[in-house]
């Protein structure tokens, strides 16, 4: 990884490297307490099993509905440089739509090609509909799994990286038998391993294609990842249901407004015609 993919300074340097590559990395953002309370956390919540497809992992073990699961994660989920950056990439009242750990063990392949917001059937290229945010829980390495990127992807209309199964009808659907998106040859030479020391935080849109390394290393690699949408797309995990109410008011404002207890202009997300933190406030 070259060091100008990195940024030691402000956020406007981070909002520069995605602009231009797609992505910026900000080293060690997250302590070593930080990374132990990680652990501890999820130590409750390992159940030992693998990924159900080739996508997940079958050497992936993954931990979802993370909100639930430790106050740890809702300080990710709020921190300052993070909602910075997003908070100039995406609309306002941007909500979290998604957060689980990822940890790959030895012996885990490589994963399909793909960019985060392919779910949302909009025409490239365009802005992001959503942006995601992978900690490094553990130091990513070229060896144990490191997130592998393309940079300058992100801008990229209706282009496919050449080995990616089924990418014009999953991620790039169209109507009309006769439409074939032009292939990009040559996919290992594009890509670039995210290495980074543990701690640090990878930061890049959802119009990004990318996908996690395979690790062969002898260790596990473990991530926890966020991801955010738009105010009006649906979020991938069902927030109201993963996070129970006693936890739920635990939780900063800031975190509850990106679950989905907020209301986006001029009433989306009401509930019976009232903002949805009334809710939280029946016995």
């Amino acid at each position: 990884m070259h060091d100008h993919f990195f940024d030691y300074s402000d956020i406007k340097g981070m909002l520069a490297n995605i602009a231009s590559h797609g992505f910026a990395i900000v080293p060690e953002l997250l302590d070593a307490g930080g990374r132990e309370a990680v652990r501890e956390a999820l130590a409750a919540h390992k159940s030992g099993l693998r990924g159900r497809n080739d996508f997940e992992g079958y050497k992936t073990e993954r931990i979802y509905s993370l909100l639930a699961r430790g106050k740890i994660f809702a300080d990710m989920t709020e921190h300052q440089t993070i909602m910075a950056v997003v908070d100039r990439m995406l609309e306002a009242n941007y909500l979290l739509s998604a957060g689980l750990s990822i940890d790959l063990h030895p012996g885990e392949s490589p994963q399909a090609m793909h960019f985060d917001d392919s779910f949302y059937a909009v025409p490239r290229p365009r802005p992001p509909i959503g942006m995601s945010v992978i900690w490094a829980i553990d130091a990513f390495t070229s060896e144990n799994g490191a997130t592998q990127l393309i940079p300058g992807s992100h801008a990229w209309g209706e282009t496919t990286p050449d080995g990616v199964p089924d990418a014009r009808r999953i991620a790039l659907p169209r109507s009309g038998p006769a439409y074939t998106a032009p292939v990009i040859d040559d996919l290992e030479g594009r890509l670039v391993d995210a290495v980074m020391p543990a701690g640090s935080a990878l930061i890049f849109p959802g119009t990004l294609w990318h996908r996690g390394g395979g690790n062969r290393s002898e260790e596990t690699r473990l991530a926890v990842t966020m991801q955010y949408c738009a105010p009006w797309a649906r979020q991938q995990e069902n927030m109201f249901l993963d996070v129970p109410d006693d936890i739920t008011r635990k939780l900063s404002p800031r975190v509850r407004a990106l679950m989905g207890y907020s209301i986006h202009p001029p009433f989306m997300g009401h509930v019976d015609s009232m903002h949805p933190e009334r809710r939280l406030q029946r016995p």
